[in-house]
């Protein structure tokens, strides 16, 4: 049997004696595309940052690739919600997507050739090679968002975390990045928080639905139908767990 690329069992994490998740179980094993849903507050970004190691929990167990996860994050590559930078740093895309390989006595941030030159596979893979020498502030949503994967997939993780990496970016762009991560997932396993209860439900096969506490559901157990506003068939997500 293979080791569970994530396993929470009572899950707990608070904040001021506030809990923001409680008892959460989670089983994420290798391969799966999994949507993370629920409410602002709900505890999706503070439940990706346990997963990295960022956040400590107050209770239960978490493991990573069967360790913990400050151990398994070189494993992991991680988008995060609306990167902040400087629109006017002049800071190329090429140099965005190459940054995740430094090492961490870089002094300098210099790119051997063979970064660069996987740097380059990676944007030409996401179709934003021509970008390579523009300002990463002059690019559309869309683009930065590719960019960020581009920059997430350096260090060749086998667990790809994604929050919300369609919140800024029109229904093209969405739908284009979703198609990607699926490419992706059939060598890597992908987890992404979302809002986007439909459109996500087309490419996923496991949804968390997560409000303090949380409720898992296997895309094939969702019943019902839908048509969105593209007129594409979408499975909508009727369930019972009321989170």
């Amino acid at each position: 049997m293979n080791t569970p690329v994530i396993e929470c069992n009572g899950l707990g994490f608070s904040y001021q004696k506030q809990p923001i998740l409680k008892n959460i179980d989670l089983l994420v094993e290798e391969r799966d595309f999994m949507a993370v849903l629920g409410p602002n507050g709900g505890g999706k970004s503070t439940l990706l940052k346990l997963i990295l190691g960022l956040l400590q929990p107050v209770g239960g167990r978490l493991t990573i690739f069967g360790t913990s996860p400050l151990k398994a994050r070189h494993r992991i590559g991680y988008v995060p919600q609306y990167a902040r930078f400087d629109q006017d740093f002049p800071i190329l895309v090429r140099e965005v997507v190459a940054m995740s390989a430094l090492q961490k006595n870089s002094f300098l941030p210099w790119y051997g050739s063979g970064v660069m030159k996987k740097a380059r596979k990676l944007m030409t893979d996401l179709g934003i090679e021509k970008l390579a020498n523009i300002r990463l502030g002059e690019l559309s949503g869309g683009q930065k968002q590719r960019v960020l994967i581009a920059r997430a997939l350096m260090t060749d993780p086998d667990l790809l975390l994604l929050d919300e990496p369609t919140a800024s970016v029109d229904s093209s762009a969405e739908k284009d990045i979703y198609e990607l991560l699926r490419d992706y997932n059939r060598e890597k396993t992908v987890i992404l928080v979302s809002h986007d209860i439909a459109f996500v439900s087309s490419y996923v096969n496991k949804v968390t639905c997560l409000n303090v506490c949380s409720c898992t559901h296997h895309i094939d157990e969702i019943e019902g139908t839908v048509m969105d506003a593209y007129n594409i068939a979408l499975r909508s997500l009727h369930h019972t767990c009321n989170l």
